[in-house]
């Protein structure tokens, strides 16, 4: 079992994995970051993103080796029009190797991304629990 944490902030990244789940909430400012799982171990990334400005995180991987699950978003409840919250992104790993997924924070009305986020998963062949 891998177990990483460091400080919870919104600047700070806590990756935590354990027999049942990857958990990575990443707020590297473009440094990257490494996660090793177990062959079909689910892995969740936490991303924030604020709507009100237009931001959206669009994954990029390979899709031979790592299966996108699910896409969520959730807003943080305030008593004003802001749109913000967390994105987060569950993937499975379907086959042993290094893999990379790469986030680029868009905006409808640039043509070059805003942020970026590099996650290299080194997947074993050993099943997860």
């Amino acid at each position: 079992m891998f177990v990483w944490t460091g400080p919870t902030s919104m600047s700070v990244p806590v990756a935590k994995v354990n027999a049942n789940m990857a958990d990575v909430r990443d707020e590297l400012r473009g440094q990257d970051k490494t996660i090793k799982v177990a062959l079909d171990q689910p892995i969740e990334i936490h991303l924030w993103e604020d709507r009100t400005r237009g931001e959206l995180w669009i994954p990029s991987f390979d899709s031979a080796g790592l299966a996108l699950l699910g896409d969520d978003y959730l807003r943080v409840a305030g008593n004003n029009a802001v749109d913000n919250g967390q994105r987060t992104f569950e993937f499975k790993a379907i086959k042993p190797g290094v893999f990379e997924i790469v986030f680029e924070k868009r905006m409808g009305w640039k043509f070059t991304a805003e942020d970026r986020r590099v996650f290299h998963i080194t997947v074993s062949s050993e099943k997860g629990a």
